[in-house]
């Protein structure tokens, strides 16, 4: 090895060794950081989606493919609706789900625990009822637009689990209809829609999308007809959670003219609801493909009217907020999103370790410094004592110990290897130790 790399090499080793302690105390912050702030999301989430064949069922698949592509598997969670997501949430069975506002009992306990990432689209109470029944019930009438029409009734209000039979309650309620008086059933939806079919039921009443395949099966089955609420605007204003929307003439089939007519009806929002322990990155994700899945024009809505922000019965999460007011951060849209989620969630965190560690970094030059010289100074302590020797030598006295003394210094000196720019004060250190040595010889 030449001489210079080996001083290049002790140079490097000096200054590692001087900057180590900061290096490692950079590090540690930043691997207490990144365990503290847990920026990556889990590679699984699951989502409380709904029965087969229901909208959420079919929006549930369209979730699980817009985050297939960012690596993360949404498990599908199967339930009977609303109110039996809210609980898997609640339970921390489910990290999210789809829950219809007033279909759920939602309490003050609920806001430290569940946020809302918007509300994606509504959803009408469809009720429909067989001619043939009304006809059979209301002395030949063959069409229904009120609630106080109902008494001896056959109706299906879907399972306890969705929620529906709580909303359809309601609506009994403030129109003082006696519930006793109706046959309430509370089967799961394809069923109840082969009894409706089959003239078991006289009416079925789904709170659903108009996504959902039985609800386009039923608006265009024969001898089939939807209630058109006459009084949609009236329950708006007693209920917040309902919102009036009508159904334009033919948006079913316009070569059908189905429906014949615009049909009012009463709806509620659904809204996705995460649980408080769901990672912020998963939230964002959510958000974001909420975007692309509702956000077009449907048979309600115009597009780019949904997701929304209002009509939330918990407070919203500050990461859907933030995705669907402005859409995807600015680092992913031009990198990869395990990158970009990162950069984005740990920013602070090593900014404030750079903010910390500078200031620091200014005792390195110093302490490496102090280091090179240390080796050369340390010297002077027994340079300094052999000197005080000689002082207090008796003339005549034998000066051989200390010749010796000076000797084994001026060797331990010569192996000292310091970087060639502070050589300077290596060549002072064996000078002095010579000033020393002619001193002695001067005394004996």
């Amino acid at each position: 090895m030449s001489t210079s790399l080996r001083y290049t090499l002790l140079s490097l080793r000096d200054m590692a060794a001087s900057f180590g302690p900061f290096a490692l105390l950079t590090v540690l912050l930043l691997a207490l950081a990144y365990w503290w702030l847990d920026p990556n999301p889990p590679k699984h989430v699951t989502l409380a989606t709904g029965p087969d064949q229901s909208a959420y069922a079919e929006f549930g698949k369209h979730y699980a493919e817009a985050l297939k592509r960012y690596g993360i598997t949404v498990d599908l969670l199967p339930s009977q609706g609303s109110s039996e997501n809210l609980e898997l949430i609640r339970s921390g069975k489910a990290d999210i789900g789809f829950v219809q506002g007033g279909s759920a009992d939602i309490g003050y306990d609920d806001e430290e625990s569940i946020a809302s990432l918007g509300s994606l689209f509504v959803e009408p109470l469809w009720f429909f009822y067989r001619e043939e029944a009304a006809q059979r019930l209301n002395n030949g009438a063959t069409t229904v637009d009120s609630l106080t029409q109902l008494d001896g009734w056959r109706v299906n209000v879907g399972t306890a689990g969705s929620g529906v039979p709580r909303l359809f309650s309601t609506l009994l309620d403030v129109n003082r209809v006696d519930a006793q008086k109706l046959t309430l059933s509370q089967m799961e939806q394809t069923p109840a829609t082969v009894a409706f079919l089959g003239g078991e039921v006289d009416a079925v009443v789904f709170a659903s999308a108009p996504e959902s395949l039985m609800v386009q099966m039923l608006l265009q089955s024969p001898g089939i007809q939807l209630m058109d609420f006459a009084q949609s605007e009236a329950y708006s204003r007693r209920f917040g959670y309902l919102t009036p929307v009508v159904m334009p003439q033919g948006v079913v089939d316009l070569s059908k003219n189905i429906p014949e007519r615009d049909m009012r009806l009463v709806a509620s929002t659904t809204s996705l609801l995460a649980s408080a322990r769901t990672h912020p990155a998963i939230v964002q994700l959510f958000a974001q493909a909420a975007m692309n899945l509702h956000g077009g024009a449907g048979w309600f809505n115009r597009a780019r009217e949904y997701p929304s922000l209002e009509h939330s019965e918990v407070p919203l999460s500050p990461e859907a907020v933030r995705a669907i007011r402005n859409g995807p951060p600015f680092l992913q849209r031009y990198l990869p999103f395990w990158l970009a989620n990162l950069v984005e969630r740990m920013w602070l965190a090593m900014g404030l370790i750079i903010a910390l560690a500078l200031p620091l970094s200014r005792i390195v030059p110093p302490l490496y410094e102090f280091r090179i010289r240390s080796r050369v100074f340390r010297w002077y302590g027994q340079l300094r004592m052999i000197e005080q020797e000689i002082k207090e030598l008796a003339p005549g006295s034998s000066a051989d110990q200390l010749l010796s003394d000076l000797d084994a210094l001026e060797h331990n000196v010569e192996q000292v290897v310091v970087p060639l720019s502070y050589t300077d004060e290596l060549y002072a250190l064996r000078n002095n130790i010579g000033l020393v040595r002619k001193k002695l010889q001067r005394r004996s």
